[in-house]
């Protein structure tokens, strides 16, 4: 199936570097490694980034967006089209399976043709984004299969226990950081977010295992100092062009997703959500701009969460939402100074002294990120942001009385069109205050279900895996999900 999906692909993307290359060059049935890795990239890209109600909905659940006419998904109904079993379907079958074949075709290939250090730097990479996406699903279900997932022959997979997955992928990220040779070549122009530049891997690698460390520093403190002190020291990101980017296209269908969800489709589905629209209007935020159109003549005004809000009363989402270039963001520059803010205030690498600085960075980096300049003052994005950052509700000493507080707002707000990782920055922090649905009534949701058919399918695994859970819940967390 999965290398049905990637050879499917390779007549639609000739823009994305060996994703034209045909695959009867290789052996019969196979796609050349090169392309299965650029297809898993771009599938995984497509996957965090999409706003379709069908497959991706954590915008919707991190209160940045809300919907105009159809209301299950802000009511947190996961089942009415089961998006819990989309989002697993896309990770498992269209982006581990074809990473997993990648890797598997290259540790075939006997030919002695390519230099061991460029196999090694393949192989590595390919981990780097397997261990991204596991520690997607973590963090999405909780406990899910790991140790017999890609084994096509076992079609009931245990589930896993949660930490001991974060364990696991924390040791194949260590192995593939000691693997990367700087200076060797990788990928080429089949790798789609660096262009082949193992340096930037290295970054990538050592800026996720800080996002890790983070993670588990309220259950395990001493191996989360432990990380990201490595992490740091084996250098993480440092700006925003170091950003792990996806570049999108102009041409279907290598646009950007959520160009597909808002342009494309000719539909009215989505605009920003009151939680969002008032936090920035209460700090004059000046991104406004950027994340939200002037539809109504200056005012900002979101959409009532959980509430039908028809289109034309409230105001809409910015053009940059709207282009079909804008790029995809697995994990970015002012993410990294985020959450060395959070690693300095939890002691795991440096002091809470450090934290002010990191935090100014995040945000200037934010504003950097995101172009909110002022061109009629003719301020930069630097001066915009370094403004803002005197205003006594965003300065550090005294934007709240908790350090929780104080960078998971300005975070959050950052991650704006990251809707995973801000519903994430939710669960950890439990700011910013979220609105409760008066449809549903319900709390902002722990985790995604399993999916629909897993009982069905997978009975005993799922059955063991719910109990472990507590119940296959919303409310069930995962276990670092603790208060």
């Amino acid at each position: 199936m999965f290398l049905i999906t990637a050879v499917g692909l390779l007549t639609s993307c000739s823009d994305f570097g060996d994703l034209n290359q045909d695959p009867k060059e290789a052996k019969i049935g196979e796609a050349p490694p090169e392309t299965l890795f650029a297809v898993a990239t771009k599938q995984l890209s497509d996957q965090m980034t999409s706003t379709s109600v069908n497959r991706n909905i954590f915008r919707l659940f991190a209160q940045h967006w809300t919907e105009t006419t159809y209301t299950d998904e802000t009511n947190y109904n996961l089942i009415t089209r089961d998006q819990p079993g989309t989002h697993w379907n896309e990770l498992y079958r269209d982006v581990l399976r074809d990473f997993d074949e990648s890797r598997r075709l290259i540790n075939l290939d006997d030919t002695g043709l390519t230099p061991p250090a460029v196999v090694d730097n393949q192989l590595a990479i390919i981990s780097i984004l397997e261990v991204f996406t596991y520690h997607v699903l973590v963090d999405t279900f909780g406990n899910v299969p790991f140790t017999d997932a890609i084994n096509i022959d076992n079609v009931l997979p245990t589930y896993d226990d949660d930490e001991e997955i974060y364990n696991a992928i924390i040791e194949d990220l260590d192995v593939a950081l000691a693997m990367l040779t700087v200076g060797e070549e990788s990928f080429g122009s089949s790798d789609l977010i660096y262009g082949g530049d193992v340096s930037a891997w290295v970054k990538f690698a050592n800026s996720l295992k800080l996002r890790l460390a983070v993670r588990i520093a309220k259950v395990n403190p001493s191996k989360a100092a432990t990380m990201a002190t490595e992490a740091v020291a084996g250098g993480v990101f440092e700006s925003n062009s170091d950003n792990a980017s996806f570049q999108y296209l102009s041409a279907d269908p290598n646009t950007n997703p959520v160009w597909v969800d808002l342009v494309q489709s000719g539909r009215q589905d989505f605009i920003p959500a009151n939680t969002n629209v008032d936090i920035m209007n209460s700090l004059e935020d000046p991104r406004r701009k950027i994340y939200y159109d002037d539809n109504l003549d200056g005012d900002y005004i979101g959409g009532i969460y959980g509430s039908n809000s028809p289109y034309r009363n409230y105001t809409h989402l910015g053009s940059i939402f709207h282009q079909p270039e804008t790029p995809g963001i697995l994990l970015d520059y002012p993410e990294v100074e985020f959450l060395l803010a959070e690693a300095a205030e939890l002691s795991l690498v440096g002091t809470p002294a450090d934290a002010e600085v990191h935090y100014n960075n995040a945000i200037i980096g934010s504003f950097v990120f995101w172009n909110a300049g002022d061109e009629v003052q003719e301020l930069s994005p630097t001066a915009v942001a370094t403004a803002y950052l005197t205003k006594p509700e965003v300065a550090y000493a005294t934007a709240a009385t908790t350090w929780q507080e104080k960078i998971a707002v300005q975070k959050w707000i950052h991650l704006f069109n990251r809707g995973f990782e801000a519903w994430t920055t939710y669960r950890l922090y439990g700011y910013p205050t979220m609105n409760v649905p008066e449809i549903s009534g319900e709390d902002v949701p722990r985790r995604y279900t399993y999916p629909i058919d897993e009982p069905s399918v997978n009975g005993g695994s799922y059955a063991a895996a719910s109990e472990a859970m507590g119940g296959d819940t919303k409310a069930s967390r995962i276990f670092w999900d603790v208060e």
